[in-house]
């Protein structure tokens, strides 16, 4: 069977999709596989919309067939009834649509998207499938792609209330949100019933980091509709950062209770586990969070290894050959990192531990394992799944390699199960010594004074994650404080923030190094450092893994604090929790003041 070509330029390739930041479920609306889109199907078939080339009964019933899997939640076998229907009729629309709505259901994303637009090419009036491509390509990232798709949706159905809202969706998320506002306020004023775009409205304030002001959407669109999941979602992780941890619960249970099937249940479980988590309530919480790692979450990576899946509550640790893998960023992987050797103990004398991390970290993972075999992952995109692979495994003989595999941060049920579980030492990773001689002796050469390494973003500032990060300017009672000298750890492009800092008299040292690749100096550097500060990005994980003095700025709903005034991932850390996302001018100050207070003592006594 040969499949009909899309030809899609006027939305762009949806073939050739990046798949950048995965987008949030609790925004999107519309449900290919809903009742009413279903309805829709099978009134364009029983209307003939068939076309058919051969026996147009047998193609009926083939169609029908997979419809009728689909209502039931069957999506494989509902995928394999449309093939058998586009081996009849390749070009038949209907069979296309309904094996794109089966592999999106299925996760099988890449195939999922061709099968869109094989049906659209096939189909250019049907708006429902630009629709639904366009929530597809919005849930994976690809926000211009959807914007297009929705545009061109709008113009042959002006008003429609689900295109409208998800256009909104693609604009905020874009951080166009007087565009995004726009649009949603003169929808309303026609329809001020539709509780979804109250609630849209509500994750445009939420983004911009005013969860008070949200609220007050997200109640609307609760008043019009009791049992709004999405809305209740919104609503709870607005509660959360407001400081109601108890009822962000209550509502992020509520919201699971009502979810779709498939990716916004996964997000929502996922959510409820991290709730659960900043509540301290670890054993009710990690078998939530596993939902991070389901299939229908766009970004849960595949782990191709022939090893079987090790549970560790139904199979023993000891002896055995292990491969534990980092799942998700750099960040994750140095914090989940202290488990590795209670896990080697664990294996005993018999067993071996297989690691993979990213390969920037291999040399302070083998330090921490001197008897384990580390090596890097590689992930690679096939059919828009990442898919994480272990070549260093292929210099290992296939009866030597590891016999199970486990995804790193899945050992936190079985060896952390309670916060006395936690580690007591500073660090657990270990940087090279030589070169945090190295690095003393040259900060020593800048001459007197504390030397404060700096972080102050991400490198990815895409959507919501920008209310994380504080403005640059605003970091100048830090950058002015007088007997330290600021050194630049902030890997990206940061040339602008450099000058502006010039250019207000101040000196940041930037090191002679490659910030985001030279993870072994960054590592030694901030060693040798007097203090490290910044958010919780990967450079300020590093520093405290590494055992450096580190203070790190608390986003207001990070769970990582699991209840307690500490950070029992790194108790050697100092932790600055932000009151809100409009708390970074308070923390910043008290940074400042903390900083006179040291070099005021002389330095650190610690």
């Amino acid at each position: 069977m040969t499949a009909a070509q899309p030809d899609f330029a006027a939305a762009g390739d949806a073939s050739a999709l990046a798949f950048g930041v995965q987008a949030r479920a609790e925004d999107l609306y519309g449900d290919a596989a809903s009742a009413t889109a279903l309805g829709r199907l099978s009134r364009a078939l029983a209307e003939g919309g068939l076309r058919a080339r051969a026996s147009e009964k047998r193609l009926r019933e083939r169609l029908k067939a997979a419809l009728a899997h689909v209502r039931q939640n069957h999506f494989a076998a509902g995928a394999q009834g449309a093939l058998e229907a586009l081996k009849l009729d390749e070009r038949n629309f209907l069979a296309w649509h309904i094996l794109a709505i089966c592999q999106e259901k299925s996760g099988q994303f890449g195939p999922a998207l061709m099968a869109y637009e094989a049906a659209l090419k096939l189909a250019p009036n049907e708006t429902d499938i630009a629709q639904d491509l366009a929530r597809l390509a919005e849930r994976l990232g690809e926000t211009g792609i959807a914007e297009k798709l929705l545009v061109r949706y709008l113009v042959a159905n002006p008003g429609h209330v689900e295109a409208t809202n998800n256009l909104a969706c693609a604009y905020r998320n874009q951080r166009r949100y007087g565009e995004a506002v726009d649009l949603l306020r003169a929808l309303l004023q026609i329809e001020p019933d539709k509780p979804v775009l109250w609630n849209t409205l509500g994750t445009v304030l939420s983004d911009q980091g005013e969860p008070g002001q949200a609220m007050v959407f997200f109640e609307e669109a609760i008043r019009l509709e009791p049992r709004f999941a999405k809305a209740r979602y919104n609503r709870g992780n607005a509660r959360q950062v407001l400081g109601d941890r108890e009822g962000a619960l209550e509502d992020l249970t509520d919201a699971l209770a009502g979810a779709d099937p498939g990716f916004e249940r996964a997000m929502m479980t996922m959510a409820r586990g991290m709730q659960l988590l900043a509540l301290g309530r670890l054993a009710e919480g990690y078998p939530d969070y596993e939902a991070r790692l389901d299939p229908a979450m766009p970004e849960a990576p595949r782990f191709v290894t022939p090893a079987r899946r090790w549970r560790p509550d139904i199979e023993p640790a000891k002896g055995l050959r292990l491969l534990v893998t980092g799942e998700q960023g750099l960040a994750d992987e140095m914090l989940f990192g202290s488990m590795l050797p209670d896990l080697r103990e664990r294996l005993g004398p018999d067993g071996r531990l297989y690691v993979a991390v990213e390969p920037r970290l291999v040399g302070m993972f083998q330090r921490m394992l001197p008897d384990a075999v580390v090596g890097g992952h590689r992930s690679v995109r096939h059919q828009g799944r990442l898919h994480r692979l272990f070549p260093f495994l292929e210099r290992v003989a296939p009866e030597a390699g590891p016999e199970a595999w486990i995804p790193m941060g899945s050992l936190m049920a079985p060896l952390r199960p309670d916060l006395s579980a936690f580690p007591t030492a500073r660090g657990h990773l270990s940087a090279d010594p030589d070169r945090v001689a190295y690095w003393r002796s040259e900060l020593a050469a800048l001459g007197p004074g504390l030397k404060i390494g700096l972080h102050w973003k991400s490198l990815v500032m895409t959507g919501s994650r920008a209310r994380y990060f504080s403005s640059f300017e605003r970091w100048r009672p830090v950058l002015t404080t007088p007997g330290c000298r600021m050194i630049n750890l902030q890997c990206g492009d940061v040339a602008a923030d450099l000058a502006e800092a010039e250019a207000a008299g101040v000196q940041i040292w930037t090191p002679p190094i490659n910030l985001k690749n030279d993870l072994e100096d960054v590592a030694a550097l901030s060693v040798a450092a007097d203090l490290v500060i910044g958010p919780s990005v990967a450079g300020t994980n590093l520093a405290a893994a590494c055992g450096a003095r580190a203070w790190m700025i608390h986003a207001p709903d990070d769970w990582h604090r699991l209840g307690t005034e500490t950070y029992a991932f790194y108790p050697g850390m100092r932790f600055i929790a932000l009151a809100g996302f409009d708390g970074w001018p308070a923390a910043l100050d008290l940074v400042r003041a903390d900083l006179e207070a040291t070099v005021a003592r002389g330095g650190f006594t610690d």
